[in-house]
């Protein structure tokens, strides 16, 4: 059988450091003074294991069900038990103490991206770090060359714990920081440098740069990258402003093999490219590998026209080239970037891997390449994947998710993101692609949902996320998650006057959540809020007198979290859920579903022995009574209300102390109503245990009650022998109809059924062996 997609299991080394991440003090730490973090002193962790614990920790601090922990970063504090060489932190929870912490660590490698957090402090850690320093990146740090607010000079520990609340100020820049002693550095990204810093001045003591990214920096002047031109192997300036200069100092760095001077929109572009421009940077960079100009407009025509294109199979050959500046290539470019050009659309382009918009396979590139650094970019690629999997069909559907799911984790903060990755996923899991993919890939969709969930409250991502929940079986496949996804659930509900469809949709799931689950977890989110939350719902719904999708299903989710939880149908009660039912059978009397679903639940509830006293009073016994005469939705609001009134009865005449109705006048209305059934009755019901039904059977309390369980066994293996059978066997139902039989005061149409019942059981019993 072939594998399903995304189905291979994390390697050992990623279980084993989530585990300890998740278990600091039962694996490799203790507790000390003040609830600090201390490791163990007969630990020591090599580079490759303390990189992995560090980065991954970046991953799953913001789980909701993981506790990010003060003084993490102190663990590698000393580079005598704890090695850390490569670094890749991301987002604001990174501060300037943590830099600190590990100031003493000789890196090779630290990448900090979008850490806005950090001031000026760790610029002064980074020196720490230049010696040994290979590859730095700065993106997105667009406070870390300002000061922070407070007094400079105070170096109390108190007074820094303040100062790391307090937010750098835009005016005061830090002047003083350069990277002089910064003999090793190769890779630099500074994308995102605040326009007043001299990014000239700044970079002049690097010698030996061979990769500098520059996107979204202001430059004054382009002669200072001649410094490197005989090294430069690699430069980025998105989003740079390009003039002539600038395109001419870049060709004079003959040894470049990426080029990347692309931008967001073509609609902010103010220079203009021309195939003179593309062709000498053809001409003149014979290295080149890579090359992005995505975003930009061609002011003159360098494509060849549609009828001198070579014919047959689009293909990548450099003479074959749709775009004439491209055949001057020696060989196809592993990488070009053609996003938001017209160039995407051409049929001969000599590259391997081309971003454009053009099909799925350029769509699919542009999210891989511009995720990390480029969200706005990847924002609109995954909307054009979206209506490739909604319109179209998706071919490469592991490749799309494992793309989507990524966008999703790097960029849990942006709502575009958000908005667009969330509602691309509900395409790409629905049932048109189910059966390709893994139990591992869907839960890692489920995660990425989740997170969603968690830090949106915002409409549109809260109705793309629980859309895509409906994608999956439920509870099954959202049971690893069963407290996580109820608890977001039941926030969504919380407001009074929540966006109609997301009620619908979320109201849904939790009845599907509480359906077919073990009272384990029926209880645990009892205690959540539940019943109370759905009874919120049917008392806002009752005061708009509506009786839509909503009541409905929340009667239905209160019917499935009651079943066999006396707790939650104490909560019922204690949150005047018996008040609700009579208002709601007042307001909506025509309403058979809602009926069935409340008359459901409230054979729950009478099926507690202890809460039987609060639903003995004329007023509820009248209604029940009356409602045994009703013809709802077959036999199934009858057939409850007589459920309800048989577990009443069999409490016996004494516990009965009220005049009207007679106990015997409601007894002979249930007589009538069960005679009145069609026994060959199919049901709109599901019994997961036959317990509360048989406890009525051996007994002479309440004959009328024994008959209803009789009936109602009879009815459900007659009609669903494969099911019920087998379940009625297993739980001793067959020796207790016997002793029906023995019962003298059991009645003859009691009894006749029994026959049935023990014809069609032990038939099927020969037939399940």
């Amino acid at each position: 059988m072939a594998a399903k997609a995304g189905d291979n299991p994390d390697s050992l080394m990623t279980l084993a450091t989530v585990f300890c991440l998740r278990n600091l003090r039962k694996t490799m730490c203790y507790q000390e003074f003040r609830n600090k973090l201390c490791l163990r002193s007969d630990i020591f962790l090599p580079s490759e294991i303390c990189d992995k614990l560090v980065n991954t920790y970046v991953l799953v601090h913001t789980d909701s069900n993981f506790e990010p922990e003060e003084s993490f970063f102190q663990l590698f504090s000393d580079p005598r038990s704890t090695r850390l060489t490569r670094v890749q932190l991301r987002e604001d929870f990174v501060r300037d103490r943590d830099l600190e912490a590990i100031k003493k660590q000789d890196l090779i490698e630290l990448h900090l991206t979008y850490c806005n957090s950090l001031s000026s402090r760790s610029l002064k850690t980074l020196t720490c770090f230049r010696e040994t320093l290979v590859s730095l990146c700065l993106f997105g740090c667009s406070h870390i060359f300002y000061k922070k607010g407070g007094a400079p000079l105070a170096c109390n520990e108190d007074t820094e714990d303040e100062e790391e609340e307090s937010p750098a100020s835009r005016q005061a820049l830090e002047t003083d920081f350069n990277f002089q002693g910064f003999n090793r550095l190769r890779l630099l990204n500074l994308g995102g440098l605040p326009d007043e810093v001299d990014v000239e001045t700044l970079l002049k003591p690097l010698k030996s740069l061979t990769s500098l990214d520059l996107s979204n920096v202001q430059l004054l002047g382009t002669a200072f990258l001649t410094q490197w031109k005989d090294r430069l192997a690699s430069l980025v300036l998105y989003n740079v402003d390009l003039t002539e200069e600038l395109v001419n100092t870049v060709v004079e760095i003959v040894n470049l093999r990426h080029l990347d001077i692309s931008r967001e929109s073509r609609r902010t572009a103010k220079f203009k490219m021309t195939r003179k421009i593309l062709t000498a940077i053809v001409q003149r960079l014979v290295n080149l590998v890579s090359l992005d100009i995505s975003g930009h407009i061609m002011l003159d025509n360098g494509t060849v026209p549609h009828f001198e294109e070579a014919m047959g199979r689009p293909s990548i050959e450099p003479c074959k080239s749709s775009i004439f500046p491209f055949q001057e290539l020696k060989r196809p470019l592993q990488f070009l970037g053609l996003y938001d050009t017209t160039l995407c659309n051409v049929t001969h382009i000599p590259a391997y891997k081309v971003t454009g918009s053009k099909n799925e396979d350029q769509v699919l590139n542009a999210i891989e390449a511009y995720t990390e650094f480029r969200p706005e970019l990847a924002h609109r690629a995954i909307n054009q994947l979206f209506d490739i999997a909604r319109i179209q069909h998706c071919s490469q559907l592991l490749r799309a998710l494992q793309l989507v799911i990524a966008a999703l984790k790097c960029h849990k903060y942006d709502k575009s993101i958000q908005v667009t990755g969330s509602a691309a996923l509900f395409y790409l899991t629905n049932t048109e692609y189910r059966s390709d993919q893994s139990v591992r890939l869907r839960r890692e969709v489920i995660q990425v949902v989740l997170n969603g969930m968690e830090q949106y409250q915002e409409v549109t991502v809260q109705r793309n996320c629980c859309l895509t929940l409906c994608n999956f079986s439920i509870p099954e496949e959202l049971e690893f998650q069963y407290s996580r996804v109820n608890q977001l659930l039941l926030k969504i509900l919380e407001p009074a006057r929540q966006d109609e469809s997301i009620q619908r949709i979320a109201v849904h799931l939790c009845n599907a959540l509480v359906c077919q689950v073990d009272n384990h977890h029926k209880e645990a989110v009892g205690k959540m809020g539940f019943v109370k939350t759905m009874l919120n719902l049917i008392q806002k719904k009752l005061q708009d007198r509506m009786c839509d999708q909503v009541m409905e299903f929340s009667w239905s989710a209160l019917w499935n979290i009651t079943d066999e939880t006396p707790d939650n149908c104490q909560m019922f009660l204690n949150c005047r859920g018996m008040s609700l039912f009579l208002d709601c059978l007042q307001e909506f009397p025509d309403k058979q579903e809602l009926h069935r679903n409340m008359l459901g639940l409230l054979g729950n509830v009478a099926e507690v022995k202890a809460l039987r006293p609060q639903l003995l009073t004329p007023q509820f016994i009248t209604v029940f009574s009356n409602l045994l005469d009703s013809k709802a939705d077959g036999i199934e609001v009858s057939y409850n209300a007589c459920g309800v009134l048989s577990h009443i009865m069999f409490d016996g005449p004494e516990v009965w102390s009220m005049e009207v109705p007679l106990r015997d006048t409601v007894m002979d209305k249930m007589w009538n109503a069960i005679q009145s059934w069609d026994v060959s009755s199919r049901r709109n019901i599901n019994y997961r245990s036959f317990e509360p039904i048989l406890r009525l059977l051996p007994q002479s309390i309440s004959p009328v009650s024994q008959h209803w369980a009789t009936w109602a066994l009879y009815n459900l293996v007659s009609v669903y022998p494969s099911k019920y059978c087998p379940l009625l066997i297993k739980e001793g139902g067959v020796s207790l109809l016997e002793k029906v039989l023995e019962l003298e005061s059991s009645q003859p149409e009691t009894k006749d059924m029994f026959w049935c019942n023990h014809e069609v059981t032990f038939t099927d019993r020969e037939l399940i062996g």
